[in-house]
């Protein structure tokens, strides 16, 4: 088994603000947390410098840390779709601070990035993940494919309907609100996008994957 790439954790807003070098550190900072910034890095130095520096600089949707972009080098790449898009969402708990994003699978580029919300699940931001995609695609005139590794996601699209246990308040309204605007588009709207499920087990994590496991 492959060893995990060593993390390190940014947390701007938090209980302890800091760098952190273990996601459950980082965890204790950001769960149940108003409003956390966090993010991370592959890069020890790079990270004390994001610490240093205003999180939006480092939290844009064409921020790409340096070093992380690469070629997809798996034995059964031969498969994966260049020219596509994916999409991914990570959940600090389940609920917890949620975010989710777009990436060009052939360039690694980050195309969109929402979030972190308050409060969410890894299944709704997989599905907004997902519906930002289509509509960021047709909104370009582009049929390219759409890869997720979510089959929860990809069935909510199918039916254009959700089904959650997470409760609507004062603290999720703003996470609802982009749901609704999803229901409304996918319902109102048709696309030419395959919806293609992304198979981590042959492949290896999605282009689009936070990196925080």
């Amino acid at each position: 088994m492959a060893k995990k790439k060593q993390k390190y954790y940014v947390v701007w807003n938090g209980r302890v603000p800091g760098v952190y070098s273990s996601w459950n550190e980082c965890l204790k900072q950001v769960n149940g947390f108003t409003k956390p910034v966090f993010k991370s890095f592959t890069n020890r130095a790079i990270a004390e410098k994001a610490f240093k520096d205003a999180p939006d600089k480092y939290m844009g949707d064409y921020y790409v840390e340096p070093g992380t972009l690469g070629k997809i080098t798996n034995p059964n790449s031969e498969k994966i779709i260049r020219k596509a898009l994916a999409v991914d969402a990570a959940c600090s708990g389940n609920p917890g601070p949620l975010e989710y994003q777009g990436v060009d699978v052939g360039t690694r580029k980050r195309i969109f990035h929402q979030g972190p919300f308050p409060l969410g699940t890894v299944n709704i931001g997989e599905f907004l993940a997902l519906v930002h995609g289509l509509a960021y695609l047709k909104q370009i005139g582009s049929d390219m494919p759409i890869y997720s590794d979510s089959k929860t996601a990809i069935s909510w699209v199918n039916r254009k309907a959700i089904k959650t246990n997470l409760a609507r308040n004062a603290k999720t309204e703003e996470l609802f609100k982009l749901v609704d605007r999803a229901l409304i588009w996918i319902k109102s709207n048709s696309w030419n996008n395959p919806i293609l499920k992304w198979e981590t087990a042959e492949w290896g994590e999605i282009p689009a994957d936070f990196g925080r496991k």
